[in-house]
């Protein structure tokens, strides 16, 4: 096993492997997040569903159980971002990823306090405009992801060379990753490093409830779909829920109608509380693949070794 690689990502990261655990509301708290980087990868907390008391309080914890690099994720929607923000310098967060809005708005702001800045993008005009913003290096996210997505609806095996092709940045590949042998291929296809999400729901450290890990765990193909689209396409598991979202689409709910639909505190009731019918259950496609639940620190062993096997041996 290759325990001595280096690219753009892990010099970026100061990280072991180029392999990212993606920052997930109700799921990525500083429990998973130190885990996966003890274990030599980038643990990032998911901030998107946390007060801002909350998140420092989350970093703070990170802080004590890893002398590890980690990072914080900021929807760049979130209400009280400014908050989010002051939180993340004031604690003296090295690394963080932003998703959901423009770039320009905060990267200069975080780059002036010496912090790493990798932005998510679905294309890659906004992979440019990362670029063009001061991004580090971007995260090219393909619609096999679970929760918020693009709405060109490109799939990974598209978007990273096309990333790669248009920016001189490291391109991190996400969407659909969930093995050593996908990170090869990503890599072939011009990524530096993956950024995975649903593989890290179905670990031990992950916050969500036990119903919603076991649930994907139980997945098949084609049991995920794209849904409200009117509002923001979002990869959900289907359900009951789903089932009434997408009956009010079928027949030409309004995005007010749907906005009411969705209510809140869907996703908590889903993913953190455990309704399986009528709550939000963001998942990306590869749960079709996993089959275990497992701590943070094997899966990302069983991601390396399955990424030097598949270079030893990529035919089999």
């Amino acid at each position: 096993m290759n325990e001595n690689f280096s690219n753009r990502i892990t010099k970026l990261f100061n990280t072991q492997y180029p392999i990212v655990q993606a920052g997930m509301v109700w799921t990525s708290g500083w429990k998973l997040a130190s885990a996966v980087s003890n274990a030599g990868a980038l643990g990032l907390i998911g901030s998107g569903s946390m007060y801002p008391d909350v998140l420092k309080l989350h970093i703070q914890k990170c802080k004590a159980a890893t002398t590890k690099p980690f990072g914080v994720n900021i929807p760049l929607l979130y209400p009280d971002i400014e908050q989010h923000i002051q939180t993340v310098i004031d604690e003296n967060i090295k690394i963080v990823f932003t998703s959901a809005g423009n770039p320009k708005t905060w990267t200069s702001i975080l780059k002036q306090h010496r912090i790493t800045v990798v932005h998510v993008v679905s294309s890659s005009v906004f992979a440019k405009k990362a670029e063009d913003a001061g991004c580090d290096a971007v995260v090219a996210e393909g619609f096999e992801a679970g929760g918020h997505n693009g709405r060109e609806e490109t799939t990974t095996m598209i978007l990273v060379p096309a990333v790669k092709e248009a920016i001189k940045i490291p391109v991190i590949a996400a969407g659909g990753i969930a093995t050593g042998k996908q990170m090869l291929a990503a890599m072939v296809l011009g990524a530096e490093g993956v950024q995975m999400g649903t593989r890290f729901v179905c670990s031990n450290e992950a916050s969500n409830h036990i119903n919603y890990k076991q649930a994907l765990v139980n997945s098949k193909e084609g049991d995920t779909m794209l849904s409200i689209k009117k509002i923001v396409p979002v990869r959900l598991l289907k359900n009951k829920f789903f089932e009434t979202i997408a009956a009010a689409e079928a027949r030409g709910a309004t995005k007010e109608e749907l906005a009411e639909i969705l209510g809140h505190g869907r996703a908590k009731r889903g993913m953190l509380e455990g309704d399986l019918d009528e709550g939000e259950l963001e998942i990306g496609e590869v749960s079709a693949l996993i089959k275990d639940i497992k701590p943070a620190a094997e899966i990302v062993k069983e991601v390396w070794n399955d990424f030097n096997e598949a270079i030893k041996n990529p035919f089999i």
